[in-house]
């Protein structure tokens, strides 16, 4: 276990180093494709696995080409990372031990943030030679590790694989940030099989030594990128003639802040970015917003999502431009299934390193589009539940110093494995 243990922390520091974001994750994927092929799992990458009409806020054509240039020229396994080339960055393994049993999978994410990393010396990755290379980029939100868990998991299984039955899949999904990646993986099938599924996080509030078997309260999200077009003219000789795409995103974004909770349960709402114009005395014929609403059920998202999508319209009737949505990401709502979840809380009495362990937790949380893998497992009769190991943080997720206790992922790993054995 300690050549395990030690092999996780080289994973981890080494995708800490090179950190990549939504649906470019190709260096990171090509790695992690390499190590599961040789353990012996037979692999379905990139657009296998992931259907494109459901790829949200995927980067466009040159962005995409640009990072495959990048990957090549840092570390990515050249004979592996060609399924990636286009964006399509998922990958599905496979350990099929040929004997009867059910259908367990896991999903793990790969997909880092645009953050620019902390330089202080107090900080642990800078202090020992593993801080993000990329400017601008990091994990901070875990994904390094939990890529780490799906890899030392992986090891554990294919070590394993003859006390085994059924099949055991091990989902590696990109652009979980923003709630893009997932839907296009459910869509594409690859959970219509599964009777057990298990998605995993690290940190999230809970404390170190600590574990979640069911964490609920996820809240439903839509992403939406909304640009108004105008008529340019200048503000002093010709005002009348333009349309102003600035004063219609400006009633926009006030005017969402106005809308109507809602009784059946929590509602959340944001305009995060506004970006309009080209100068002081031309009428601005562009503006740009980015907006994510929120909701405790899918209903109450898709209700505060059709009210956002009411105002903007009035807005742009208001000023006489034209507008556009486009959403860039969404998440549902879900439960998690109690008998997995009792599942999971047994085998954490058996990990020392956990001192407690929760069956449930239904406090308001962040979005996670993982709910849609879970939904369609449920839907099919299958169980699903959102598992989080507790971790001592350096900072708060989405932090630039963010960081974890690396003594976390071999816990994980231990605890994801003897699910399994249970789940047999």
């Amino acid at each position: 276990m300690s050549n395990l243990e030690n092999q996780l922390k080289k994973w981890r520091r080494d995708f800490h180093r090179y950190p990549e974001p939504g649906f470019l994750e190709m260096r990171t994927a090509s790695i992690v494709a390499s190590i599961l092929d040789e353990l012996g799992y037979q692999l379905e990458m990139g657009s296998q696995v992931m259907a494109a009409d459901y790829c949200m806020g995927k980067p466009n054509q040159e962005e995409t080409a640009a990072h495959y240039q990048w990957a090549l020229e840092n570390g990515a396994k050249k004979e592996y990372v060609e399924p990636f080339a286009d964006g399509y960055t998922g990958i599905v393994a496979t350990m099929d031990t040929k004997k009867e049993g059910p259908t367990i999978a896991f999903r793990v994410d790969m997909d880092a943030l645009p953050i620019h990393e902390s330089e202080a010396d107090s900080h642990f990755p800078q202090k020992e030679g593993f801080r993000s290379t990329v400017p601008k980029t990091m994990h901070a939100c875990g994904h390094d590790a939990h890529t780490t868990i799906g890899l030392g998991l992986a090891a554990l299984i294919a070590e394993n694989k003859d006390s085994l039955k059924g099949k055991i899949k091990l989902i590696f999904q990109p652009a979980e940030e923003g709630t893009r990646g997932a839907r296009s993986m459910a869509e594409a099938g690859i959970v219509d099989d599964v009777d057990y599924f298990i998605a995993t996080h690290v940190g999230t509030g809970v404390p170190d030594g600590h574990f979640v078997a069911s964490k609920n309260g996820f809240l439903a999200t839509s992403k939406l990128d909304v640009t108004f077009k105008g008529v340019a003219s200048h503000a002093g000789g010709n005002p009348e003639e333009g349309k102003n795409a600035l004063l219609a995103a400006a009633s926009a974004a006030l005017n969402i802040y106005a809308i109507p909770r809602h009784s059946e349960g929590a509602t959340r709402i944001n305009v995060g970015e506004m970006h309009a114009g080209s100068g002081r005395n031309i009428i601005a014929d562009q503006a740009h917003l980015k907006i994510e609403t929120r909701g405790e059920t899918t209903k109450i998202n898709e209700y505060v999502k059709a009210q956002a999508e009411a105002v903007i319209a009035g807005s742009a009737q208001m000023y006489g431009v034209e507008y556009e949505i486009q959403t860039v990401g969404e998440a549902i709502s879900a439960q998690g299934s109690k008998g997995l979840a009792s599942t999971l809380h047994a085998c954490a009495q058996e990990v020392s390193y956990i001192k407690e362990s929760i069956l449930e937790d239904n406090s308001p949380a962040g979005s996670e589009d993982a709910t849609f893998f879970m939904e369609r497992v449920q839907q099919n009769g299958g169980q699903a539940t959102y598992c989080v190991f507790g971790t001592e943080l350096a900072a708060g997720h989405h932090n630039e110093k963010f960081d974890i206790n690396e003594v976390t992922m071999m816990n994980a790993v231990q605890l994801l494995f003897e699910s399994i054995r249970k789940l047999n």
